[in-house]
């Protein structure tokens, strides 16, 4: 089955308006502060709309329902870390960004422990989102090629050139304002996915519920205490600590906090963004057990060769009316391309802040400048990845280890500065040192006697412990 012209027209006006209304921006970017930080000027809803479509790739739009219909519900776990978080962060992380007179998420740690600090962050920040950007293409393109028929490098350009364009022109202003239309946008394919799915059971709604219970698929894991699986506890603690993570010291987020018009517009976009993560990732994993109640009740509809991720993307092609096909293929490319242009903005402004104009006091015109190249040099650098990724598929894992490893030391790092006043520069390097060694000792042994969720959590308590104990022995020392 070919998709339908009608389809295709949803999906080239996706593109065509995405790329159009970001573009409409560029006369408002007069200086860095706008280009940055929209001037401090846009409402809560904006701004939680693109908190939550930071948390949504086209990765998570197509993984979340693969996880369900293999297996349960147990990674819906995370999602329940998530108020918790969003909340810390509207009641502390907020305040406390909002108060410092930089964009950057890491000044406050040249302020405690010393440029290094600042330079280790923005490097481990720079990298990693590289690595995000070639990942979402890459991984984004995939089920748009089973999907169009296009070739992988075709819609991997594409994609990835129509984000570098609003995202370069647009500054801040246009990737929130495009995150928060391509979230709505990702809300209303996902509902009414799942609504098709549910009224598309041979015997009514009530066949999928009776299937699905029968596999136990809204099992959310074992409640038993085994550290070596993904049981409840080991995916909440996990879902809490990288949700600490991204509200703590993630540049997508802080930047994000320094656009709202103010404190309390910023710390309700925080909550509304974490907090609506929830019920949308819900509808995700129901399409993933939808999935496999509708295939179970009619098997005959689902090829041999169809398996595992590759289940939604086929029904989105085959199963669902024109129209909605060409919605749900939007949807993707919005879960993509916010995530991408996300990542370009607040790499271009830790570029900017962090190494250009630390210690020099830059022109208006420099400063553009400067977020200009980088901003486009970061989306080729992206695109360049993905392109990579075709041949050295492994290569996706090696990166992913990499950025458990570089995230950790940043968010135990972060710990040490914002919960301590004792320790000092000595101390978290040691500390930040120790950490990386646990991360990556748990990240790269296949052998590990623990799951793979608690690397980043005993890496960050590593870190905060050894930081703090030097502290207080150095202390009774000099005492």
């Amino acid at each position: 089955m070919e998709l339908s012209i009608l389809d295709f027209i949803i999906f080239f006006i996706f593109i065509a308006g995405t790329i159009l209304f970001g573009c409409s921006f560029f006369s408002k970017n007069r200086d860095a502060d706008d280009y940055t930080a929209a001037g401090g000027k846009l409402p809560a809803w904006v701004v939680g709309m693109s908190i939550f479509a930071t948390y949504v790739s086209s990765i998570s739009f197509l993984a979340l329902p693969g996880n369900a219909y293999m297996g349960n519900w147990n990674p819906f776990v995370f999602s329940l870390s998530i108020p918790l978080a969003s909340w810390m962060a509207a009641r502390y992380f907020v305040p406390f960004y909002r108060s410092i007179d930089s964009v950057s998420a890491y000044s406050f740690l040249e302020e405690r422990f010393g440029y290094w600090a600042r330079i280790y962050a923005a490097c481990c920040y720079l990298l990693t989102q590289i690595a995000r950007i070639g990942s979402v293409l890459f991984l984004m393109a995939l089920p748009l090629h089973t999907m169009l028929g296009w070739s992988v490098p075709t819609i991997l350009i594409i994609t990835g050139f129509c984000v570098v364009i609003y995202s370069v022109t647009g500054g801040i202003t246009a990737v929130i304002w495009n995150d928060a239309i391509q979230g709505i946008i990702l809300i209303v394919g996902a509902v009414t996915c799942a609504f098709v799915l549910l009224f598309s059971m041979p015997q009514g709604p009530s066949q999928l519920f009776e299937i699905a219970i029968e596999y136990d698929k809204f099992s959310l894991g074992s409640f038993g205490l085994d550290l070596s699986t993904g049981t409840f506890w080991v995916t909440l603690v996990y879902g809490l600590f990288i949700n600490l993570q991204n509200y703590g010291i993630d540049q997508n987020y802080i930047q994000r906090y320094k656009t709202a018009k103010d404190d309390k517009s910023a710390r309700s976009a925080a909550l509304f963004g974490g907090l609506l993560y929830v019920p949308v990732s819900l509808f995700f994993f129901f399409i993933g057990t939808a999935l496999f109640a509708y295939y179970k009740a009619s098997p005959g509809l689902l090829p041999e060769g169809i398996v595992n991720d590759a289940v939604f993307p086929w029904f989105i092609v085959h199963g669902l009316p024109t129209g909605i096909t060409g919605l749900l293929i939007a949807a993707i490319c919005a879960a993509g391309m916010s995530t991408v242009s996300t990542s370009i903005n607040s790499s271009a402004t830790i570029i900017l802040t962090d190494f250009f104009r630390h210690k020099k006091k830059l022109t208006n015109k420099q400063n553009m400048v400067i977020l200009y190249s980088s901003s486009l040099l970061l989306g080729i650098l992206g695109i360049g990845l993905g392109l990579a990724m075709m041949s050295v598929q492994s290569a996706l894992d090696a990166w992913w280890s990499l950025a458990a490893i570089f995230s950790g030391g940043m968010l135990g790092l972060f710990l040490l500065g914002y919960l301590t006043k004792r320790v000092k520069n000595i101390h978290a390097a040691i500390g930040v040192i120790c950490g990386v060694i646990v991360i990556a000792w748990m990240s790269l042994d296949k052998n590990s006697i623990f799951h793979n969720y608690l690397t980043i959590v005993f890496g960050t308590i590593v870190i905060f412990t050894v930081g703090f104990l030097l502290s207080i022995i150095v202390k009774q020392r000099n005492k």
